[in-house]
């Protein structure tokens, strides 16, 4: 197991661009390694850096970890900052909400999960709270539950996730939706992106066109959800940095 925060390498301590990269791919206590996932993790944090986003990455990690990369992070927030969080691995939905899985966890029911899970919701709200302008996310866990035996009943996938006033969430599948892991250096979701962050530069564009990507791969067996309530375009391209990176717009749907 490894576990550790990674500051940037590419921008300065001072930017508004920052994001933190979760990639859990060991976990002890479920049956189903995420080899891909940790690729994942990687290939995302070297392509933020190169536009100019101040990184935490981990991998591997514990729910103290995640906490205290959470914290770090809002400790670093102001009120113009952009902030992107990616989150690899098993994600499991309890009473209408998402929970990240840390690995160190031990799950032998619902109200575990939502001991010991770190929800999606919340760190959706905190990141708000603490003054973010722009806030991103990409949830690749949309996975088959690997608890379900322990579980009386249980929910395969996520629910539905509603971000707050200027956000923009990528999730892997749609509400009750299991994606598999197929063979490759990567999943489908970060391949498309990677892709996209190269060729588009609006993030809703980046976001929109890796979803259309991923449903053009798999002839429709995935179907990536795209969820926004910006009302600002934020652009990737590091040429942006020191310049007005915002733009008043209209308030855009979520999209399926």
């Amino acid at each position: 197991m490894s576990e550790s925060i990674q500051p940037g390498d590419v921008a300065p301590l001072d930017t508004g661009r920052l994001a933190l990269v979760i990639g859990n791919s060991a976990y002890p206590d479920a049956d189903f390694p995420l080899p891909q996932i940790t690729r994942d993790a990687e290939a995302l944090t070297n392509a933020l850096r190169e536009d100019g986003f101040l990184v935490d990455a981990l991998e591997n990690t514990t729910r103290l970890g995640m906490t205290r990369a959470i914290d770090h992070l809002k400790k670093r927030l102001r009120s113009n900052s952009t902030v992107l969080v990616y989150f690899g691995g098993y994600g499991i939905q309890s009473d209408g909400q998402n929970y990240l899985i840390p690995i160190d966890a031990t799950i032998w029911s619902e109200a575990d999960v939502r001991r010991q899970g770190v929800s999606i919701d919340h760190l959706l709200s905190q990141l708000r709270n603490s003054g973010a302008r722009v806030r991103l996310a990409v949830i690749e866990a949309s996975r088959r539950n690997p608890y379900e035996r322990r579980f009386r009943t249980y929910s395969h996938g996520l629910a539905p996730i509603l971000p707050a006033e200027n956000a923009l969430v990528l999730s892997s599948a749609g509400p009750g939706e299991v994606v598999a892991d197929p063979e490759g250096l990567h999943s489908q979701l970060i391949s498309a992106l990677l892709v996209q962050m190269e060729t588009s530069r609006e993030i809703k564009e980046v976001f929109n066109n890796t979803r259309n990507a991923v449903v053009a791969a798999t002839r429709g067996q995935q179907i990536p959800v795209v969820l926004s309530t910006l009302t600002e375009s934020f652009h990737l391209s590091p040429a942006q940095i020191g310049a007005p990176a915002y733009s008043v717009g209209s308030a855009v749907s979520g999209h399926r």
